[in-house]
Parts: C-alpha cells; sequence; structure tokens
C-alpha cells in the first residue's frame, strides 16, 4: 500500500493561517505528516511524505508516486473566533474518498473529543487532481482559542497523528 501524507502549506514559504499566539498551519502540519507517516510505515506502508508550495507539485509527485490514497492535512481558520472542531473533506460523495474521510473523521473526533463539523465534499485542487482516493483533513480551528490550545500541544498532535493513522487503517480493513 503505497500512502502520500501532505502537510498543508510550506514553512518558510507559505505559514498557512496563524493564530492569535502567533503558531503557524505549516509548523502544526508538518509535525503531524511526519508522525502520519512513521505511524503508517510501522505497520509497512509505504509513505511518501510532501510538503511543497506549489499544488500541481504536490499532486503531480503523488501520481508520479503512484499513491493507492491521499490524506491532506490542514488547519482550519475563520474569522467568527467562535467556529471549532474538526471536518474531513472529498471530493465527491458515495465513493472511495468519502470512506476515507469518514474513518477519518469518526477517529479523530472519537479520540480528541473535538466538534464533529462532518464530511464534506469541495473541489479543493488536491482532491480534484489526484489519481486515487483523496481526503484533506481540517484538524481543528487554528483561529479558534480552545482549538489553538490543542494544536499547540505537541502530545494533542501526536493524537492527531495517531487517529488519522487509525482512520486509514479502519478503511482499509473495511471498517465504515
Amino acid at each position: 500500500m503505497k500512502i502520500t501524507i501532505n502537510g498543508g502549506h510550506c514553512p518558510g514559504l507559505d505559514s498557512g493561517a496563524v493564530g492569535a499566539t502567533g503558531l503557524q498551519e505549516a509548523v502544526v502540519v508538518k509535525g503531524v505528516m511526519q508522525r502520519v507517516a512513521g505511524y503508517l510505515r510501522d505497520i509497512g506502508a509505504v509513505v511518501l511524505e510532501v510538503q511543497k508550495n506549489e499544488l500541481y507539485q504536490i499532486t503531480d509527485t503523488s501520481n508520479r508516486f503512484g499513491a493507492d490514497l491521499f490524506v491532506s492535512i490542514h488547519c482550519n481558520a475563520a474569522v467568527n473566533r467562535a467556529a471549532q472542531g474538526t471536518e474531513t473533506y472529498c471530493y465527491s460523495l458515495g465513493g472511495q474518498g468519502e470512506k476515507l474521510a469518514g474513518c477519518i473523521q469518526r477517529q479523530i473526533v472519537n479520540s480528541l473529543g473535538t466538534v464533529d463539523r462532518g464530511v464534506k465534499t469541495a473541489g479543493f485542487y488536491v482532491l480534484k487532481n489526484t489519481d486515487c482516493p483523496a481526503v484533506l483533513v481540517e484538524l481543528a480551528f487554528i483561529s479558534n482559542p480552545e482549538d489553538e490550545v490543542l494544536l499547540a500541544d505537541a502530545g494533542k498532535r501526536d493524537e492527531f497523528a495517531r487517529a488519522i493513522a487509525r482512520g486509514i487503517t479502519d478503511y482499509l480493513a473495511g471498517v465504515s
């Protein structure tokens, strides 16, 4: 099984969303990406970690790798600082992307107790331009003070990573 894990944005070039404390999305998701990849390698998966500035570089690299699954990891942000929780996106409902999104969403919400914002569809470039089932995970809202505390905590970031890895293994095991 070949799996691409993408940390959204690119440290040093594109910070992504930034929390009130200065916490940068690109830095948070890089660490989560690395941990997810490590957990998946521990169970024998061949994993590509990719965190590039240009979206086409991400999808082209994953497609050349021949990924069977693609997971992009992000932190959400909103003008309304009360917005919080986890949501996972797929390109369309009814397919393997939705199944994978559901498995990851359930694991994160059940493990970390984040607000369940559900599985949603979007035409995000990385979902539309990968050659395999693809999802984009919004861990939590970096713009929300409570969620930012979760994202800033190294132990909680590890829990997010473990939950994503378990969601992937649930999907591979046919758990729905």
